[in-house]
């Protein structure tokens, strides 16, 4: 891509990438791609993947998350069990040009789709491959964090309590991602093709290192104890209002001399330093003493409306905010379409006008790029296997007929 191209199309225009993945991180990787301008081709078994009707569901019984994972991107579907339709997948992952001969896959079973396969039919193939665990034993995001042992650190104990946001396949897809350009970028500079494997227990544990969790965990065998909704290593929880709950969290000493100086308590904390011994102009001396400052900052909370604390806080500086539903930011135009520009409404095919998310880089020298819906299972394969392999009406046919693909 030259200077030109990058100033008036897409980053990625011209890079093509064969998606054969299902579920999240696999197509979260190739939707950021295509969000930045790659032609992304997915390639479904007909009837669809595993994930194809997964919750949560449109009315018409559609999936919104596939749908949400697969805008921007084309749809083909091919009858994977017949060796048809599995030299049709190769002849796609294998095409020509340039900028092509990417391919993203979570499929851990079959030689067929294998780096060794596609690599033999073109030997500067790049091949991403998600696994669960790093020997490729089948594992998804809950059974990782738990392995992990975030869930025992989470919520107010004694047991374990899972968080409903799949955290190692977000990481996993934005790092698969990363991964295909910086493989494409070396196969500029040598010609190399190359074999990616990245699993998802290596995501969550390179990040449980980066974080600290593991070394606290070896310098301090007792571990770590469930922390409810404390912010950590601070001062930070949540507080009833009169008409709701919200979150406070002061990550530094400026926010912690804010905060106290709007809610008054100057005189109450004093003592309860002179009462303790603790210093709580520190960080550690405000997170030992965190139950003993709810107890003395409650009472201001509890009087007033969100609205108001927010009103306030938000003008000392100190970060909050309401504890708010899905609906909520649904119905507030400031966060959704109007004032911000990463969501708009879009028609999706047999759901309706539903929000859909563009890539959220704000780049300063380009207009961000319109968000796309995406399409129908399979409607794209006519005109894919048309253009990419060059197969006439007679030949898409005559595959219709022996039921490697539908038209």
């Amino acid at each position: 891509m030259t200077s030109d191209d990058a100033a008036h199309g897409q980053h990625l225009d011209g890079l093509r990438v064969v998606e054969v993945a299902s579920f999240v991180a696999g197509p979260l990787a190739t939707l950021s791609l295509a969000q930045l301008g790659a032609e992304v081709v997915r390639i479904d078994p007909l009837g669809g993947a595993a994930d194809q009707t997964r919750w949560p569901l449109a009315p018409g019984g559609r999936s919104l998350y596939w749908a949400g994972l697969n805008q921007q991107k084309r749809s083909v579907a091919l009858n994977l069990r017949s060796p048809e339709g599995r030299e049709l997948a190769l002849a796609l992952a294998t095409a020509p040009g340039e900028q092509a001969g990417i391919v993203v896959t979570n499929a851990v079973r079959g030689e067929w789709i294998s780096y060794r396969a596609m690599a033999a039919l073109r030997p500067d193939l790049i091949h991403a491959r998600l696994l669960g665990l790093p020997d490729g034993s089948p594992a998804v995001d809950y059974t990782v964090n738990a392995a992990i042992g975030f869930p025992r650190i989470t919520g107010p104990g004694p047991g374990p309590v899972n968080h409903v946001l799949p955290a190692w396949d977000l990481l996993a897809g934005m790092n698969l991602a990363l991964a295909v350009l910086v493989a494409e970028r070396t196969r500029r500079a040598t010609g190399a093709g190359e074999s990616i494997e990245l699993s998802l227990y290596d995501v969550a544990l390179s990040v449980s290192a980066h974080l600290g969790y593991l070394a606290e965990a070896a310098l301090d065998p007792a571990g770590r104890p469930p922390g409810g909704n404390h912010y950590f290593g601070g001062f930070g929880r949540d507080f009833e209002t009169t008409d709701g709950r919200v979150m406070v969290v002061l990550p530094s000493h400026r926010q912690w001399l804010a905060f106290v100086d709007v809610l008054g308590v100057a005189d109450r904390l004093t003592a309860l330093e002179k009462i303790t011994g603790a210093d709580l102009s520190t960080d550690s001396g405000r997170h030992e003493q965190r139950e003993a400052i709810a107890r003395n900052v409650a009472p201001w909370f509890a009087a007033r409306t969100s609205a108001q604390v927010l009103g306030e806080l938000s003008a000392a500086g100190v970060v909050a905010s309401e504890y708010r539903r899905f609906t909520d930011v649904v119905a507030d135009q400031g966060l959704l379409g109007v004032g911000n520009p990463v969501v708009e409404f879009v028609e999706e095919p047999s759901i309706g006008r539903i929000p859909a998310a563009g890539t959220p880089i704000r780049w300063g020298s380009r207009e961000r790029a319109a968000v796309g819906s995406s399409q129908l299972l399979g409607a794209d394969t006519g005109p894919v296997l048309s253009e990419l392999l060059g197969l006439g009406q007679a030949e898409l046919g005559g595959l219709a007929e022996r039921g490697v693909i539908e038209l």
